[in-house]
């Protein structure tokens, strides 16, 4: 039966199939540091809409598995070689199709690039605010699929409030839109909002109608902080929601991150920000207003950092904000340079963050681990990231995130806010969701995929059939 798929599949979109070792071997991993132990039937970079419907009725009439995959920035193991599985590679679709001024929106294919539609947007005065850290490398089929968050979420949303709609071909081949290109737009269900986030497991997204907002005018301000813990940081994160500020960018390192993001830089990057001169156990909190009258927000922010005992500093310009942006993007390369990273992703109520972190202070001391933390205080989402040697996740890890896991949700939180469940996480999701919505839930995958062949083994355990 392999043998044959192959044979359809090279019929129907020819030099699109490939079983190239290093291009099967690519397949088996995404940025989750989890590497799948299966090697997959074949990796097809689809080109067109077409060729995507043509994989997708022969794996429908075979029941071949079928693991749709973009630029393979995922962290939660979601669209990674699962046994006997085409793995669907749709960035090659990388055109964006239209740009509206007149209705602020544009159409683009999933392999289109974040940072490249926002380069695309930039001299119309446009901007997709989605603003994943990947954001250079990860495509927006992806970020749909994942309903990927990042540094802005806490003033713009998540991407589901950017998708106007979708196409997606079905587990059959079929070619189904959703969605409207209007502003407002409530017929019948929101299939749209419904496969967004879904993983991959309900359709393979093929192109996407997406909002577009006028550029800021005026300055972006960043201000920053040094704190001398976590806990305090965190108090004054939840101090600037309080005072009712909504700036674009809120962001929190504690102290293990820190210290490694101060080594990787080194001493020149760091001369003139507030890590010039760090002491054992501070925390770093920064924060960016985009707003016309940046600066008398800026200054309010800088009021409730100082009050909360930062020592504070305030960007004079665009490229001292940079700099100060710079130091909280470094947080993921810096400890990629010391080993395998399981970045993990929970979100509790902004009001517990101080809870949270001395949770994982406190299960860190449990495991004999350290585990450096960046939180999207803005919104409560913090990234616990545990550092590893090896290509298998060890279990100590395991069950000191499983621990974590559990956590964040009696805090009244969730297991993920921006990267999904993927492989990584299914184990927990029924705990989460109760029983009566993990199986309305089943339900719905069974709905749109009866034969199981959509990306099995991600969010659910795969069904025998």
């Amino acid at each position: 039966m392999p043998l044959a798929v192959l044979d359809r599949l090279r019929d129907a979109v020819g030099a699109a199939v490939s079983t190239d070792s290093t291009d099967l071997d690519a397949a088996r991993e995404d940025r989750s540091g989890w590497r799948s132990p299966s090697t997959p039937l074949a990796v097809v970079r689809a080109a067109s809409v077409a060729e995507v419907q043509a994989v997708l009725r022969i794996a429908h009439e075979t029941r071949t598995p079928v693991v749709p995959r973009g630029a393979g920035t995922g962290l939660a193991g979601g669209a990674i070689a699962s046994p006997g599985a085409i793995v669907l590679d749709v960035s090659r679709m990388n055109r964006i199709l239209e740009i509206s001024e007149a209705d602020e929106l544009a159409v683009v294919e999933p392999g289109v690039l974040n940072a490249d539609l926002n380069a695309a947007l930039a001299p119309l005065g446009l901007w997709f605010t989605p603003d994943p850290a990947s954001r250079a490398i990860s495509s927006i089929g992806g970020n749909i699929a994942t309903n990927a968050g990042g540094l802005l979420c806490a003033k713009y949303g998540v991407t589901r409030e950017s998708v106007l709609g979708l196409a997606v071909v079905l587990a059959d081949g079929r070619l189904l839109r959703t969605g409207h290109r209007t502003v407002k737009g409530v017929t019948g269900y929101d299939l749209t909002a419904l496969l967004t986030g879904s993983e991959g497991t309900l359709g393979v997204i093929v192109e996407a109608t997406v909002r577009l907002r006028p550029l800021t005018p005026g300055d972006v301000v960043t201000v920053a902080a040094v704190f001398p813990d976590v806990e305090t940081a965190a108090a004054a994160s939840a101090g600037v929601t309080a005072a009712r500020i909504r700036p674009a960018v809120l962001e929190l390192i504690d102290s293990a991150g820190l210290e490694r993001v101060a080594r990787h830089l080194g001493p020149s990057a760091l001369a003139g920000t507030p890590l010039e001169s760090l002491a054992p156990g501070e925390t770093f909190l920064l924060a960016q207003s985009d707003a016309a009258g940046a600066d008398v927000e800026a200054d309010a922010i800088a009021a409730v950092f100082a009050n909360a005992g930062g020592r504070v500093t305030r960007s004079t310009d665009a490229a001292t904000g940079e700099r100060l942006l710079d130091i909280r993007r470094a947080m993921h390369p810096a400890l990629a340079a010391s080993g395998q990273v399981l970045i993990e992703d929970v979100a509790v109520p902004r009001s517990r963050l101080p809870e949270m972190f001395r949770a994982i202070d406190e299960i860190g001391r449990r495991y004999g681990l350290e585990i450096p933390t960046l939180a999207h205080a803005g919104d409560g989402n913090l990234h616990p990231n545990f550092v590893f040697t090896g290509d298998e996740v060890p279990e100590h890890v395991w069950a000191a995130a499983d621990e974590m896991f559990r956590t964040a949700v009696a805090l009244g939180g969730t297991l993920t806010g921006e990267h999904g469940v993927g492989i990584l996480k299914r184990r927990w999701l029924a705990d989460e969701l109760g029983d009566d919505s993990f199986e309305l839930q089943r339900g719905i995958k069974e709905l749109f995929d009866p034969a199981g062949i959509l990306n099995p083994g991600v969010m659910f355990e795969p069904s025998p059939r």
